[in-house]
């Protein structure tokens, strides 16, 4: 096996790469490209042969699509970005900055409710078990558990 194989380096003017390459490149299994893009988060052409290439700015979708799954965004959420992004070109950075600013607002929210996770995960974060000294005086008989289920203390992201 070459040693740019092994590395996933990617020759800077191949536009079409195969699915290992991209795999290698982008530090995920074939089938984590595979289940993307039966999800539709990414797409593929077929060769002569049927096999799977994918365009080169794939991988910043697949960067993408990591980085927001890391911090916790549901595959539906990053697919309805993506699907604002075009499909018969590789985004520009003017789609990018576009795709950035729709985010932003969830992103601060996101932000928040991990500082109020951070700041009250040792103390009452409203869940109703009583479990904690400090429960009984910051959700006396579970008061709380009248808006619903879950912490009721702690912002919902969903």
């Amino acid at each position: 096996m070459s040693r740019r194989a092994v590395s996933g380096e990617i020759p800077a003017g191949e536009l079409w790469l195969k699915p290992g390459q991209v795999a290698a490149r982008a530090g995920v299994a074939v089938s984590t490209l595979h289940y993307y893009e039966q999800f539709g988060l990414i797409t593929s052409r077929r060769t002569a042969g049927n096999r799977r290439e994918y365009r080169r700015d794939t991988l910043r979708l697949v960067a993408f699509i990591r980085a927001s799954q890391t911090l916790g965004i549901p595959l539906a959420r990053i697919k309805a970005a993506l699907d604002d992004l075009p499909h018969d070109r590789p985004p520009t950075r003017r789609d990018w900055a576009h795709l950035a600013g729709t985010w932003r607002a969830d992103l601060d929210r996101r932000i928040d409710a991990l500082v109020a996770l951070r700041d009250n995960l040792a103390g009452c974060i409203g869940c109703g078990c009583l479990s904690l000294t400090a429960c009984p005086y910051t959700n006396p008989g579970d008061v709380l558990g009248h808006d619903g289920p879950g912490p009721r203390r702690l912002p919902r992201l969903d």
